[in-house]
């Protein structure tokens, strides 16, 4: 059987035909992926956020559905409908695109609170129930979700539940000039995604996810995480700080990085290192402070400049 870390290696490769020079987000696209997380991409219009979700299904053979999100999407367009069958006399279930393994939720801060509410059932529990019955979703299951942080008109934020409920919130910023110039070359004639081929497959990334999370994690770093989010919780700047879910993501998160540097023991610059895509959207600002340009980032940054990094024994 192909090791654990080649699989996910061979991922990364993959998907990096597609996204050129940007090593860092596809890293942690893929370690939610380890984690069994959600993300939330939060970038401007063109920069490849659907693209990443694309290649990333691609590469491990998963299904892939995509939705886009309106003012005017129902639940039942997300999750499914039971419809009557006049020849059975029973009702049917029609699944929603959300009976996938990789769902691209495009543009979800467009559509309202009650239809963005559909999401929370299947991105925690990993199913869905329609008129009562549940059905399970199939394995893995990552939901990408975009939104576009500069088009504010005919949108809706995304409620703290629904925030919480993403692992990481990441960004693809714009490519370099370099970049960009590979960019226009590789698509002369057509898109690397029309080319790329599956590397993996399903049960492989479901080994890969248990494997994850027999990294070693010591007691010192357990509860130096813990501090971390404690610290988000009483900064004054902040309106609500961290849940325990963040704690738990910033735990699963630091063994899959320590596991894609090929350790079997979490270090503490891995913890430092996810703190910001983990942490920094579950926080809320205190509006005041707002207007200072203070950002749950910036109250991230706060906890780990407060805090001393514990030393460790490797296991």
């Amino acid at each position: 059987m192909t090791e654990p870390l080649e699989i996910a290696q061979r991922v990364l490769d993959n998907v990096e035909k597609v996204i050129i020079g940007k090593n860092h987000v596809v890293r942690l696209a893929l370690i939610s992926l380890m984690c069994r997380g959600h993300v939330l991409i939060d970038d401007v219009p063109g920069v490849g956020k659907t693209m990443l979700a694309k290649s990333l299904a691609k590469s491990i053979g998963c299904s892939f559905k995509r939705i886009q999100f309106t003012p005017d999407l129902l639940p039942s367009d997300i999750t499914g409908v039971s419809i009557y069958n006049q020849k059975t006399g029973e009702f049917e279930f029609r699944p929603g695109p959300i009976v996938a393994q990789v769902v691209l939720a495009d543009e979800i801060n467009r559509a309202t609170p009650k239809t963005q509410s559909a999401l929370l059932e299947s991105m925690e529990e990993a199913q869905i129930t329609v008129d009562g019955v549940s059905y399970s979703l199939p394995q893995p299951f990552l939901v990408m979700a975009t939104e576009n942080p500069v088009e504010y008109e005919g949108t809706f934020p995304l409620p703290e539940a629904q925030l919480d409920r993403f692992l990481m919130q990441i960004s693809l910023g714009y490519p370099s000039e370099t970049q960009e110039i590979e960019i226009i070359e590789k698509q002369q004639f057509s898109h690397p995604i029309d080319a790329l081929s599956s590397v993996s497959n399903p049960e492989e990334i479901i080994t890969l996810q248990n494997e994850v999370r027999k990294v070693f994690v010591d007691g010192h770093l357990k509860r130096y995480i813990v501090a971390i989010v404690n610290s988000t919780r009483n900064d004054p700047n902040n309106y609500l700080g961290a849940s325990p879910r963040g704690s738990l993501g910033l735990y699963r998160t630091s063994q899959a990085r320590a596991f894609l540097d090929g350790r079997d023991f979490v270090l503490p610059d891995d913890i430092k290192a996810l703190a910001g895509p983990v942490l920094a959207h579950r926080i809320i600002i205190n509006p005041a402070v707002r207007s200072k340009d203070v950002t749950g980032g910036t109250a991230v940054s706060r906890a780990l400049d407060s805090l001393p990094v514990p030393g460790i024994k490797v296991h």
